[in-house]
């Protein structure tokens, strides 16, 4: 065998032991943290008195146009049909899990007024989970806010479900959610929420 052909055969070798054992070795192992991950977070939930921070469903783009207006969904960036149907599977996840619910609140923003709705019917909107993405001078004062808000509303049997941005999360938490994802939290005194779980958003 000459030396390229012992070459060839040495890098044929290495290709077929990661095909055949590191890729679904490592393969299963992400699957089975992500199947580790959700459940326990639902497992939580169950028990109820805990926070669910959920990131608004799918809206395609950034921030918001120049000419934005609480009230008006014409001037917002708003749900695609992905992020509509995402929204219902949402909801779908908490019945049938039977996900005790205390309170529901949404930001005064239709993307995440309509999550809310689709997700889970009744719910009140509160100020504090406004997004400041075009006002970043707002971040400690409106995240105090919230925190304060939090503390008048400390769930007791069920859980308390935040409809909000991602800004308003990372900024309370410092996890950076995805569309539709939730963050599971328990409230310190203060205020402060200790993430427990996250649970990405439901296809």
């Amino acid at each position: 065998m000459t030396e390229g052909e012992r070459v060839h055969l040495g890098m044929r070798n290495k290709l077929v032991f990661w095909t055949i054992v590191v890729l679904p070795a490592a393969f299963t192992l992400v699957c089975e943290q992500v199947a580790a991950r959700e459940p326990a977070g639902w497992d939580l939930l169950r028990q109820g008195g805990l926070v669910v921070l959920i990131r608004h469903a799918a809206a395609p783009g950034f921030g918001d146009p120049p000419n934005f207006r609480i009230g008006d969904c014409t001037t917002q960036r708003n749900l695609s049909e992905e992020g509509r149907l995402q929204a219902q599977a949402l909801g779908e996840s908490f019945r049938r899990r039977k996900i005790p619910i205390e309170k529901v609140y949404s930001s005064q923003w239709c993307r995440c007024r309509d999550t809310a709705q689709l997700a889970f019917g009744a719910f009140q909107e509160h100020p504090a989970l406004n997004s400041f993405f075009e006002q970043p001078q707002l971040k400690a004062p409106q995240t105090e806010a919230l925190r304060a808000f939090l503390m008048q509303l400390r769930p007791q049997r069920g859980n308390l479900v935040l409809v909000t941005h991602q800004v308003n999360i990372t900024a309370l938490t410092g996890v950076v959610p995805q569309p539709g994802e939730m963050v599971v939290a328990a409230l310190e005194d203060g205020g402060r929420p200790v993430v427990k779980s996250r649970i990405t958003a439901p296809d």
